[in-house]
């Protein structure tokens, strides 16, 4: 396997998938809490932390199954966060006999038609680069999902992962993903897994709405985490372990 990776405990495997901008740090304070009870393997995504850059159109579902084949995982509980949120989704519905359990953090979708206003910021992000610093003010600074993780003793640390993976996508030969055809959003009703669904109370409006398209899943629970915004992984760790612990016990 050539993606960089990092385990940790004993036990029910689990697998973290990131969230864009970020790499297996999303997971800093989240691992070592679920590493108490499982064995939790993380690791970074194609192009981001140590992980090689793409040579060609990343397949994000391909990357996870090779994942599992590397630590012969025959099943195990996906925790995917955002972006990570939407690869987990897809492999979900393409090999839900290999997850135990589906647990999403503010994930996006596939096929999710977003509301003007995000899609001018992420527009307009882009046009910024490659300027970093112009790029980090228009997703973190003035974005409403990330109001709480910048006020918090985690700033820093968010600003530090966040410019170190941006950069690196000067390196990459391609940005272009494949997906699964139809779109996730049109397939959520057929998905077999148990599945919860983790939203900060401050994430951007278009993440509930997100948590709505997943109201179809016939085992489906969705939870509000009040004073959260998109990045709870970092801000509430504690909050979030005792969720997903909970919903893995349950």
């Amino acid at each position: 396997m050539d993606l960089y990776s990092e385990v940790s405990g004993k036990g029910e495997p689990i697998v973290l998938i990131h969230s864009g901008g970020a790499d297996l740090r999303d997971w800093t304070f989240v691992a070592p809490i679920l590493a108490k009870h499982y064995q939790v393997i993380a690791f970074d995504g194609r192009g981001c932390g140590q992980s090689p850059s793409p040579t060609e159109p990343s397949d994000y579902v391909k990357d996870l199954l090779m994942v599992f084949e590397h630590y012969q995982l025959e099943q195990a509980t996906i925790i995917g966060h955002s972006i990570g949120g939407q690869i987990a989704t897809e492999f979900a519905l393409k090999y839900p006999e290999r997850v135990a359990n589906l647990i999403l953090i503010a994930p996006s979708l596939t096929g999710f038609t977003h509301s003007e206003e995000f899609s001018a910021r992420m527009q307009e992000t882009q046009a910024a680069a490659p300027d970093i610093n112009k790029m980090m003010e228009l997703s973190l600074e003035k974005a409403c999902g990330y109001r709480v993780v910048m006020a918090s003793p985690h700033r820093e640390f968010m600003i530090d992962m966040w410019k170190q993976n941006i950069s690196k996508i000067a390196e990459w030969a391609t940005t272009e993903a494949v997906w699964p055809e139809p779109p996730a959003i049109e397939r959520l009703h057929t998905l077999a897994v148990n599945t919860c669904f983790l939203v900060g109370e401050y994430d951007a409006s278009d993440l509930h709405r997100i948590a709505d398209c997943f109201r179809v899943v016939p085992s489906v629970r969705i939870m509000k985490m009040e004073g959260a915004d998109h990045m709870p992984t970092l801000t509430h760790p504690e909050e979030l372990c005792r969720h997903i612990i909970a919903f893995m016990e349950d």
